[in-house]
């Protein structure tokens, strides 16, 4: 049964650079993994609880023509979404789309990493049928 998010991997061009990025965001370094031959193999970042992101160092050049694959986006919580986009805009970070309530009631806005992933940036509202299955176990 799954019962969480335990992750979502990126692969990054800048590792640095995205390293800075989701700093901003308020995710911070945990640790490191390295391959046998001591190379960095990825880097985890905390979002909460047991719940993190990994970035793979190789990743492609932002604009290039990549792998298509499946990936959509990622989302990233908040409780303050407002706060949390004007701190991102006084760091000069693009917000993509601005905050707007959703189908779901949700406050939303979006942001991209700097390797051109896109992030959804959320705030629960507490009638939403997220916040009501995450408290009730019925989104109805």
């Amino acid at each position: 049964m799954i019962t969480d998010l335990g992750h979502t991997a990126f692969r990054v061009y800048d590792l640095n650079r995205s390293l800075a990025f989701y700093e901003h965001l308020g995710l911070h370094e945990a640790f490191r993994l390295h391959r046998e031959d001591g190379s960095l193999m990825l880097v985890y970042l905390h979002i909460g609880g047991d719940r993190f992101l990994e970035l793979f160092p190789g990743g492609p050049a932002p604009g290039s023509v990549q792998h298509p694959g499946s990936f959509m986006h990622i989302c990233l919580l908040t409780d303050d979404l407002h706060a949390l986009v004007e701190s991102l805009s006084q760091a000069d970070v693009t917000i993509d789309h601005p905050p707007k309530r959703g189908l779901d009631q949700n406050w939303q806005a979006w942001i991209h990493d700097p390797d051109g992933n896109p992030i959804e940036l959320m705030q629960l509202d507490p009638e939403s049928p997220q916040r009501r299955m995450a408290t009730t176990g019925a989104a109805h």
